[in-house]
Order: structure tokens, then C-alpha cells, then sequence
């Protein structure tokens, strides 16, 4: 993982804030569990609402799992006044969501001004077995001077 310098001090709370911000993050029961310059990690435990019809995790919630990740490892090399919005992603799923819950990890591989290329992998996580379900890669637009809503 490459290494950045974020550009706000205040990086952590300010995308923890903005998570808290996500009721899609928290309807699904995604949690946001790490998050460093340049790189986030979302948990999401299985539970029926989120599943198809073969009992794995949506390939629907996959994705916003993994656009989350990845958007927030973007959001922590932005400015305090600025926030992030998705402009596209391509989404390979590689196996089945098959799992007792679900890690993303978001990173970004080349920051911009105006546009952040980030990536993101998605693991099912089954009796302590990983296997690589998802994988993405993402631009995001920085919008500077846009605050995001605060409720």
C-alpha cells in the first residue's frame, strides 16, 4: 500500500463523521472499521435482508460496500472543506458473497486535484477462511468548497 500525507489533520473524524452521515451504510449494517491516509476498511455481517436467492450476500450490496471503501480512502487525502462524490466504477465479482461477513478494503492508487483513482477488494470471510469476492476500481470527484449535509 502506497503511502500518503493527508492534507487535513482532522482526516479520521471528519470520515467517521461523514460515515455516520451513510443511512444506506447503516440500513445494510456496515460498519467502518479502519481508516487511514489512503486506505478503509468496511465490515458487514450476513444477515437474510442483504441476500439473494442462493443465500450469499447481494452482488448489489457488494458493490456498495466496496464503492464506500474505496470513496473513503479518497476522502481522507481531501481538504477539511471538501467532500467526495463517485463519478464511476467497475465491479468484477469473483465468487460468491458466500460468508459470515464481509470485508472491503478501500485504497486510493493515485490521488489528484480534481480526480482520485482508488481500488477496492472485497473478501467473504467464512470460519476464518478469506476469499476474494469483489473487485473494483473507482474514480471519485473531488468537489472542493462542497461541504456534505450535516443530518
Amino acid at each position: 500500500m502506497a503511502q500518503f500525507q493527508p492534507r487535513d489533520p482532522e482526516y479520521a473524524a471528519r470520515v467517521h463523521a461523514s460515515f455516520a452521515l451513510q443511512h444506506a451504510m447503516e440500513l445494510i449494517g456496515a460498519r467502518l472499521m479502519v481508516v487511514e491516509p489512503g486506505f478503509t476498511e468496511i465490515h458487514l455481517p450476513l444477515k437474510p435482508e442483504i441476500t439473494q436467492q442462493h443465500g450469499y450476500i447481494h452482488g448489489g450490496v457488494v458493490g456498495m460496500i466496496a464503492d464506500s471503501a474505496a470513496g473513503y480512502a479518497a476522502n481522507t487525502l481531501t481538504a477539511a472543506d471538501a467532500s467526495v462524490l463517485t463519478v464511476e466504477y467497475k465491479l468484477n465479482l469473483v465468487a460468491p458473497a458466500d460468508g459470515q461477513h464481509l470485508v472491503a478494503r478501500g485504497e486510493v492508487i493515485k490521488p489528484g486535484r480534481t480526480l482520485i483513482i482508488t481500488r477496492a477488494e472485497v473478501f467473504a470471510i467464512r470460519d476464518e477462511r478469506s476469499t476474494l469476492c469483489a473487485i473494483m476500481q473507482q474514480t471519485i470527484m473531488v468537489m472542493h468548497g462542497k461541504k456534505e449535509r450535516t443530518a
